[in-house]
């Protein structure tokens, strides 16, 4: 069976579709082309020069305590992104937690991601 790659666009999220270094939260935090606010979330977004949209998350300790908590938004962040990628221009998104999640619903939750990626393929 030989080796062939696929030309199908595969919604798999790999290592290059992410932010890694402090470097490139840096440049999107420094100057975001645009920032979008949902009442929980808050999403930093610049354009790159790579050729395929990245994401980041900054889920910090003080806004989600419980490290469940945090993976379940970086899961949901992480899926959404991966479903939506190939809709995407070359950007380089952050998200961020503006307040407590306390209280919201996983499906809630959902919402206000969906809803900053939608304004994000709008533009």
């Amino acid at each position: 069976m030989p080796n062939t790659v696929s030309a199908i666009p595969t919604a798999r999220f790999t290592k290059e579709q992410r932010l890694l270094t402090p470097a490139d939260f840096r440049e999107v935090f420094d100057a975001p082309e645009r920032k979008l606010h949902q009442s929980h979330l808050m999403a930093f977004v610049r354009s790159n020069m790579r050729n395929k949209p990245r994401v980041g998350m900054a889920i910090t300790k003080r806004k989600v305590p419980t490290a469940v908590a945090r993976n379940l938004i970086k899961r949901q962040i992480r899926e959404q992104f991966r479903l939506k990628n190939i809709k995407m221009e070359d950007k380089d998104i952050v998200f961020i937690v503006k307040k407590s999640i306390k209280g919201l619903d996983k499906k809630e939750l959902k919402n206000q991601i969906n809803n900053i990626f939608k304004k994000i393929e709008k533009k």
